[in-house]
């Protein structure tokens, strides 16, 4: 039962994640800049903050944990730092091929290299068992198989379809972007195994990992405010902030976009609390929520109907790539 119960708690997590980038779509008048580093307050600072001090026990601070974990703490960080430029990329991967496609090329790239690249990166190869190996090759399958829709939804959309369900579509340079941020987005993971002991013994199983998630959002919203400030600058866009009038409605869907996005790993610290007896998809943990990221996206791009108009084989290769995915979450345990 707790097999199920920590699959099905990654799962929501995800579906929220996948969520998040509807509510964007609500945001008025603002550039890209400005919404993009507004709704990171609440995904990267706020709602990790308020996650994290529910593993902090009584009498006990989160900058005495990171003190007593000097070297941890600031791995963890310096990965965050790393990840946040795959942040950046990852929303203009949205924003060139859609929710979609965008999710599936940099969350695949993503989900491989940070499930095997944590372990190896903090001395822990050997967690790497062959269940976990083929559990990502099933993975990279299954993504593939949907980059392969997308590349057919892509050959025969007419130009102005495409630009009517993506307004600033570009295959060429979306595919670049999107495989950038996958590479990077896998700091996140890499920071997270350098920060597996930031916790205390006390620390329920279930919230053991989000003081570890708060450092690495930390390093990551440092870098998009770096870029975003950057961007008002260039672009003279310091002005949105003072549409005084716009900041109720903007203000409540960047917040509600930060909470989605930040659930995904809420969910999995929660998730994998439940597996505990189960290290083989302790270890696969990763590569499970980012499967039903891509899972979940897809959903929502259907919905979004960025796939109208394609044709029936190329829906059913999307199908067929969401069936492997699906498949690639607890295959790694039948088979170990």
């Amino acid at each position: 039962m707790n097999l199920v119960f920590g699959l099905l708690i990654i799962a929501i997590g995800s579906f929220c994640q996948s969520s998040s980038y509807v509510p964007i779509n609500k945001i008025k008048e603002w550039s890209w800049e400005s919404y993009w580093i507004v709704q990171g307050v609440f995904a990267w600072l706020v709602f990790p903050i308020l996650g994290a001090l529910l593993a902090v026990p009584a009498g006990e601070s989160l900058t005495g944990l990171f003190s007593a974990h000097g070297h941890d703490a600031l791995m963890t960080f310096i990965f965050g730092i790393l990840w946040g430029i795959g942040g950046l990329t990852f929303g203009l991967s949205m924003r060139y091929l859609g929710v979609a496609l965008g999710q599936s090329i940099a969350l695949g790239t993503c989900s491989a290299l940070g499930a095997i690249l944590g372990p190896v990166f903090t001395g822990h190869a050997g967690e790497l068992t062959s269940a976990v190996i083929i559990g990502v090759v099933v993975t990279l399958v299954g993504i593939a198989i949907i980059g392969v829709a997308g590349a057919m939804k892509s050959a025969a959309m007419p130009e102005e379809e495409k630009k009517k369900a993506v307004k600033d579509f570009n295959f060429g340079k979306g595919i670049f972007v999107a495989v950038l941020a996958g590479f990077m987005s896998a700091c996140f993971n890499i920071g997270l195994s350098f920060g597996a002991d930031l916790y205390w013994e006390s620390t329920p199983e279930i919230f053991r990992t989000l003081p570890a998630t708060l450092l690495v959002t930390l390093g990551g919203f440092v870098t998009n405010a770096c870029y975003c400030f950057f961007q008002n600058s260039k672009n003279k866009t310091w002005g949105d902030y003072r549409k005084g009038h716009l900041w109720g409605n903007n203000l409540l869907f960047c917040c509600l976009a930060g909470l989605l996005w930040y659930s995904q790993f809420f969910g999995l610290s929660l998730g994998k609390g439940f597996l505990t007896e189960y290290p083989v998809l302790i270890t696969f943990s990763w590569c499970i929520l980012m499967s039903l990221n891509v899972v979940f996206s897809n959903v929502w791009g259907i919905i979004l109907k960025e796939w109208k108009g394609v044709s029936r084989k190329t829906i059913s290769v999307l199908l067929v790539g969401i069936v492997v995915l699906i498949i690639s979450t607890f295959l790694p345990q039948l088979l170990a």
